[in-house]
């Protein structure tokens, strides 16, 4: 019984060593930058989260925080343009190459942002975002009057109150969460990942939905006014919402499978279209 008290204490002793050093090995810093209209921010970080709002000013600032002595951060200004960069050294980890980026840009800035584990997240901007990552979770929030472009593999995509806007998300496998998105396109496409829309597809855009295994739910108010088509070759397809039905279509409708319909002007294009995944086109 001593001994395993011993060896706990022991273990514990080790832990809080191991964290103190690495604490110690924690670095601060800070950059600015003094840009003008519609800058260009370019952030490249292998590991660790970024965070970009907007900030007063003409001014880009970098708050970073490095977690050892294994990275280091490259910047370069040329014109309206910032380039960040997390630059590993030999030997550095997942764990020792971290940095966590926060940082603050003008309104109308554009943004590009790459991480590999992220998390990435963007909010109140009006100017263009890029997003890039493998397992990075990816959260867009509050963006109006812009381009939204997402790539990612497995990380999951949380897109929030995104107002005339052109989005394109392409994912392998992670899942696409959209609340109160338009614009004139929004696309999606994802390997095996889930789909989830809940807004009113306004704006009179082509909104697009594609899974190859995942499902895809769409929930939209009664007062919508959409053009749907809705296909599954393999699973099934549900609707709640009150369609009135189209005469002319462009392939043999199978009501277990597919769904074509519009509700008031159909101002927008509304595709829904899996090979194996189920979907469902909710009324809210």
């Amino acid at each position: 019984m001593k001994s395993r008290q011993r060896a706990a204490r022991v273990a514990l002793l080790t832990l809080m060593v191991s964290v103190a050093a690495f604490a110690a090995n924690e670095t601060r810093k800070e950059y600015r930058f003094t840009v003008g209209p519609q800058a260009s921010v370019s952030i490249n970080n292998q590991y660790g989260p970024i965070s970009v709002k907007p900030g007063a000013g003409n001014v880009v600032v970098v708050k970073v925080l490095l977690r050892s002595d294994k990275v280091e951060v490259d910047r370069n200004q040329n014109g309206n343009r910032v380039v960040i960069l997390s630059h590993l050294f030999a030997g550095a980890t997942a764990e020792t190459g971290r940095v966590d980026y926060e940082i603050l840009v003008p309104s109308d800035a554009n943004v590009t942002l790459h991480s590999t584990t992220g998390p990435m997240d963007a909010e109140k901007l009006q100017g263009d975002v890029s997003v890039e990552g493998a397992t990075a979770t990816v959260d867009v929030r509050d963006i109006s009057n812009a381009h939204v472009h997402v790539k990612t593999l497995n990380g999951p995509v949380t897109l929030t109150h995104i107002q005339d806007g052109h989005v394109e998300i392409t994912s392998v496998s992670g899942d696409v969460i959209m609340n109160e998105v338009s614009g004139p396109v929004v696309q999606v496409n994802s390997s095996s990942g889930k789909i989830r829309y809940e807004g009113d597809f306004g704006g009179g855009g082509e909104y697009s939905f594609t899974s190859h295994t995942g499902d895809i739910d769409a929930t939209a108010p009664t007062y919508a006014s959409i053009d749907v088509t809705a296909r599954s070759v393999k699973g099934q397809v549900d609707n709640d919402f009150p369609l009135l039905p189209k005469t002319h279509i462009t392939f043999p409708v199978d009501k277990a499978r597919s769904l074509v319909g519009t509700a008031g002007k159909a101002a927008s294009s509304v595709k829904l279209l899996s090979f194996s995944g189920k979907i469902h086109l909710k009324k809210r």
